[in-house]
């Protein structure tokens, strides 16, 4: 892990800020939890108009943990960064129907709406694809046939909790990373720019699911699991923290840290080899085992071998000597570290790092806040900005994209229908 902190992306640039590579387009999102508010604030950091439309009071995900002492949720505005908030009365007609009139709303850049809640009713495709023929509608599901599935049920089913942990633990393993919900999301961003491209070309719209089942069943068969289980008869078991099919392990060092090391490539492999001066004992590891040390499949077969040689050349130093040797040699490899400490000890997670900006969040205080991580090197980044407080933005989009008078809205804030920001509950 190299710490070279040099910011190449932050050249001085006299042009206009970059407005973003989305620019132009309008998307309408009703959601909750991950994987639909991460794909709708992936294009809203990539330039889009991303407008979350919530009810009174907030979503099922406006207080999701964690949270601080205020019981204002991280979670919540993390991944609504740059969006815009409407707040209307979802169970009120009135307040359904402006919803559906903010998704279909005449314009090219419009009539883009994202939403994980069911296509069915108020919200159904016919109802919004009667307002405007061509809109793109992207709807985020559980399982393909329709039944509800979220990210911890479908991650043990996928067989990659079976294969994680332990080595000889006979239970299986859930990952802390919600790593189906971010592919889903990456895909409904994906999803709205290439339907919103055909829109362009051919004149028309489109209806897309999203299953966040078969985004991991997909992935399983993308990585060659599928085919394994199908064409072999070797079940994948759990190896730890070993890296399948190369050489890949963790190691304590001196001062009581842990690093994780890899040699995937035959570079990298030799890499280890000259830093850790282990080069005299790759013989006999060949001979004995019958393996070929350039091959990285063979590298995994000999793994604890070549652990009993690499273990105690990484135990003798701490972790910035470990650190300095590795990065001298190009070695692959890094440290074990807690959310905290990749807050106050990793220059990547810092300003030293063009990703990252110092930024006040409203209710939670000044934190660091990541842009786009698809940089833009030649018109520049687009800078980050924070989530909005809830209903920050319902009298100004209403009167920008529906035309609704002072009167008109006012009359709605006063009947309960929306609300603003300051009527919202911002507890």
């Amino acid at each position: 892990m190299s710490n070279d902190t040099t910011n190449t992306a932050a050249t001085d640039r006299s042009a206009a800020p970059n407005a973003g590579l989305l620019s132009g387009l309008r998307v309408v999102e009703s959601s909750a939890f991950v994987a639909a508010p991460l794909g709708g604030m992936t294009l809203a950091q990539m330039g889009a108009e991303v407008i979350r439309v919530d009810t009174v009071g907030g979503g099922l995900d406006f207080h999701r943990w964690p949270v601080n002492d205020q019981g204002n949720s991280f979670f919540w505005n993390g991944l609504n960064k740059g969006k815009k908030s409407v707040v209307a009365d979802l169970r009120s007609p009135e307040g359904r129907e402006l919803v559906v009139a903010l998704a279909t709303a005449d314009g090219p850049g419009n009539g883009i709406f994202l939403s994980n809640f069911p296509a069915a009713g108020w919200l159904s495709d016919d109802r919004l694809r009667a307002n405007r023929d061509d809109l793109i509608y992207v709807n985020i599901i559980g399982n393909p046939d329709g039944t509800t599935a979220v990210d911890y049920t479908v991650n043990p089913s996928s067989g990659f909790a079976l294969a994680t942990g332990p080595i000889g633990y006979d239970r299986p393993t859930n990952h802390v990373l919600p790593a189906w919900d971010i592919t889903t999301g990456m895909h409904a961003a994906l999803a709205v720019v290439g339907a919103e491209r055909q829109r362009l070309r051919e004149g028309r719209g489109a209806f897309i699911t999203i299953s966040l089942a078969d985004i991991a069943m997909a992935m399983v068969a993308n990585l060659g699991y599928l085919a394994q289980a199908q064409m072999t008869t070797a079940e994948r078991t759990s190896t730890g923290n070993d890296l399948y099919g190369a050489f890949g392990r963790d190691f304590p060092t001196a001062d009581g840290r842990r690093i994780m090391v890899v040699a995937i490539s035959l570079r990298q492999w030799q890499s280890l080899v000259d830093a850790t001066g282990i080069g005299t004992h790759l013989a006999g590891i060949e001979a004995a085992l019958d393996v070929d040390l350039t091959q990285e499949g063979d590298r995994f077969e000999a793994r604890d071998m070549i652990a009993a040689y690499v273990g105690p050349w990484v135990a003798k130093r701490t972790l910035a000597e470990v650190g300095a040797a590795f990065d001298e040699h190009g070695v692959c490899w890094g440290p074990y570290q807690t959310f905290r400490q990749l807050a106050t000890d990793d220059w990547r997670c810092s300003t030293q790092n063009p990703l990252f900006h110092q930024l006040h969040q409203p209710g939670i205080g000044d934190v660091l806040v990541p842009s786009s991580p698809i940089l833009d090197q030649t018109a520049g980044p687009i800078p980050p900005a924070p989530a909005p407080l809830l209903g920050q933005h319902t009298v100004e989009v209403l009167a920008d994209v529906l035309g609704m008078s002072n009167k008109e809205i006012g009359t709605l804030l006063d009947r309960g229908i929306i609300a603003d920001a300051d009527t919202s509950q911002q507890s």
